[in-house]
């Protein structure tokens, strides 16, 4: 029995804001990948069933992920806060009691905490992957939840490295783990791609975006450069989240194509010349570290960025991404860039480079590592038990 390690396989229970189904990023990757040891719990933030109907759970699997089950919550919202607390706080426990054994807890947002602070945890992990307080309609309650889960974690993650200076003086152990890239997807695109109905019958050059269209978006620069060249055609892919859309530019050459899947991103950077990051400078972007930045240059495409710290102290010298920072040096760069995207690949060798730790292979199996410190910190503090024979598990992951 001694040269085995015994092994339990905690349930990692994430808590999270973003719905497993609207745009997939940082949580949906770094929990696929977790999945392979253990089984995920997706908790996503609750909807409305109505007054005068009894509060449940919507249980199923997550779709193309395997051991990662998303959970729902539906509740009546006409209760009050307290109310809806409690009821979420009972739909939880029932759905413990349901799965027994040890868990890891995992929160993306702080608000998440009233219904969850009792559930014992073996770790408990804040990923904060932004500064949520600065977005718009961030709920009054956010910082002094924020606060509290500083106090009950045991380790902090964030989502960049501007977000990492904002929290290490908070926490003693507070982790920068930045936006991540899974080179296999988007290397799809350099080696062409059949270019999506709705973008085929666009003529070139086109300049892309992906993502949520919302407050951090810089509508005038956009509107800008599409008056400045009309001759561009600027394609914007994402849903349009918390801002109205009568806001949104409307010129002959800009082109709004609405919520894609992660699947379908490799073939409409494909048919790009350059990719554009036209993020408005302002609270709300301050701590933004965009996952974009490594899947654009993994996509083969130079990139050009209003000055987001993060990108441009991590991604500005490189050869194919440019930072600018008014609206005539934004136009500037995507005719350097263009040109660039013309004179052939050899700017490429630096950006693989330069990401060649920056996938999220890398990034979850060092958060493992650290959560495995800690279980291993826990299982020190407690009396060791040897299982029986039969239900010893070997385990080099957590």
């Amino acid at each position: 029995m001694a040269d085995q390690e015994v092994c339990v396989r905690d349930m990692l229970l994430c808590f999270s804001h973003l719905r497993w189904e609207f745009v997939f990023q940082r949580p949906q990757h770094l929990m696929m990948r977790f999945a392979k040891d253990r089984p995920v719990i997706y908790w996503e933030e609750p909807i409305d069933c109505g007054e005068g109907v009894p509060a449940t759970l919507h249980v199923r699997p997550a779709p193309g992920a395997a051991n990662v089950t998303l959970v729902t919550p539906k509740i009546p919202f006409h209760l009050t806060e307290t109310a809806q607390e409690a009821s979420l706080k009972n739909l939880l426990d029932l759905f413990l009691a349901a799965r027994p054994g040890k868990v890891i807890r995992w929160y993306y947002t702080p608000m998440m905490l009233p219904f969850s602070r009792h559930v014992e945890a073996e770790v408990t992990v804040y990923d904060c992957m932004d500064e949520l307080s600065a977005f718009r309609f961030a709920p009054p309650a956010l910082l002094a939840l924020e606060e509290e889960l500083l106090r009950a974690a045991d380790l902090v993650f964030t989502g960049g490295f501007s977000l990492f200076e904002a929290k290490r003086d908070r926490h003693p152990s507070v982790h920068p783990f930045p936006s991540s890239v899974d080179p296999a997807h988007f290397h799809k695109a350099r080696r062409g791609q059949a270019d999506p109905a709705d973008q085929a019958a666009l003529p070139r050059p086109r300049l892309g975006f992906y993502g949520v269209i919302d407050e951090r978006f810089d509508l005038e620069l956009l509107d800008f450069a599409a008056k400045a060249r009309p001759d561009w055609q600027f394609v914007m892919v994402g849903p349009v989240v918390k801002i109205d859309e009568a806001e949104l530019p409307r010129r002959a050459n800009i082109h709004y194509l609405g919520s894609k899947h992660y699947d379908e991103l490799p073939a409409y950077l494909s048919g790009w010349d350059v990719a554009l990051m036209p993020f408005a400078i302002n609270e709300s972007t301050r701590f933004i570290s965009p996952t974009k930045t490594p899947e654009y240059l993994s996509a083969g495409k130079p990139v050009v960025s209003t000055p987001i710290r993060d990108v441009e102290r991590h991604y500005g010298r490189l050869q194919g991404v440019r930072i600018a920072a008014d609206a005539d040096s934004f136009v500037a760069a995507c005719e350097e860039m263009l040109a660039l995207a013309k004179g052939g690949e050899d700017w490429l060798a630096e950006a693989d480079l330069h990401l060649a730790e920056t996938n999220w292979d890398v990034t979850q199996a060092r958060m493992a590592a650290l959560i495995r410190r800690e279980l291993a910190e826990t299982a020190a503090d407690r009396p060791f038990v040897i299982a029986p024979r039969e239900e010893v598990a070997t385990c080099t992951t957590i």
